[in-house]
């Protein structure tokens, strides 16, 4: 993987020259972005800032608005680069910003007519809402903000169930993230709920994070003292780690397995 990466570092460094010489602002733009999200997989998060804000710059020099989706995108990465800094005034300026521009852009979108903007380009901007809703979210469980990103993920919840349907594959993620938000915060029976519809989901649609889904189930129903049920359920979510070859959540799972014992010795 680094390996690659490395290569398309120097590939994208060639094509940037290439695209100054023709002067050709389209080519500038994209090859700067690929640039910085090489530079932010690599890790590199200063190089990558610097990137996503040239591409901007020359995006914003021509006759690109400030709410347009491909801007609000390299915020969006500007703000997770942020928050990844521990620069926190920057990282929650930059999430209200996206979010704040995105509602009120789909605000006014709503009541276009298909002739002067797509059902799909309206979606577009709603995705990238929820996207912008959820990073946040994760941003917010970091800092401890459990209650405000709770509000997120369900408002990246709503979206995701409306735009892609209910069985979509980060609809399922989703709901499995606000269950885990909703058990830390002690609401059991509520984190309850959201986890077996998602499990329910990943196993009807074959969800390549299932195992993870149940694993969160089981820990939800450790939480409610419902530890024979708990158990069988970490044993199927061990089941697929293994046979995913998904080490670290095997190890997880065996940990979690391990105080189940421990709490239902205790209750004994």
């Amino acid at each position: 993987m680094k390996g690659e990466l490395g290569k398309a570092e120097r590939f994208l460094h060639q094509a940037l020259h290439l695209a100054h010489q023709a002067d050709d602002r389209r080519a500038i733009v994209y090859t700067y972005s690929m640039m910085a999200n090489v530079a932010f997989m690599q890790g590199q998060l200063d190089n990558a800032e610097k990137l996503y804000k040239a591409a901007m710059s020359f995006l914003l020099a021509g006759d690109t608005k400030e709410d347009d989706n491909a801007v609000l995108e390299m915020s969006l990465k500007l703000a997770s680069i942020y928050a990844a800094q521990k620069q926190h005034k920057l990282a929650l300026a930059g999430y209200e910003f996206c979010i704040l521009t995105l509602e009120e852009k789909i605000a006014k979108q709503k009541d276009l007519p298909e002739d002067v903007l797509s059902a799909e380009e309206k979606a577009n901007t709603r995705l990238l809402l929820g996207m912008s809703l959820d990073s946040y979210a994760r941003y917010l469980v970091n800092i401890n903000q459990l209650p405000v990103a709770q509000k997120m993920y369900e408002k990246a919840l709503q979206i995701s169930k409306d735009v892609q349907g209910e069985a979509h594959p980060q609809t399922v993620v989703l709901m499995n993230d606000l269950a885990t938000v909703l058990d830390a915060q002690g609401h059991y029976d509520e984190a309850y709920s959201y986890v077996k519809k998602a499990a329910e989901l990943a196993k009807e649609t074959q969800h390549r994070e299932e195992h993870m889904v149940l694993n969160n189930l089981a820990a939800i129903l450790m939480h409610k003292k419902d530890f024979l049920q708990a158990r069988q359920v970490y044993k199927e979510a061990l089941k697929q780690a293994e046979q995913k070859g998904d080490v670290a959540s095997v190890r997880h799972i065996q940990e979690e397995l391990a105080e189940l014992a421990k709490r239902r010795k205790g209750s004994a």
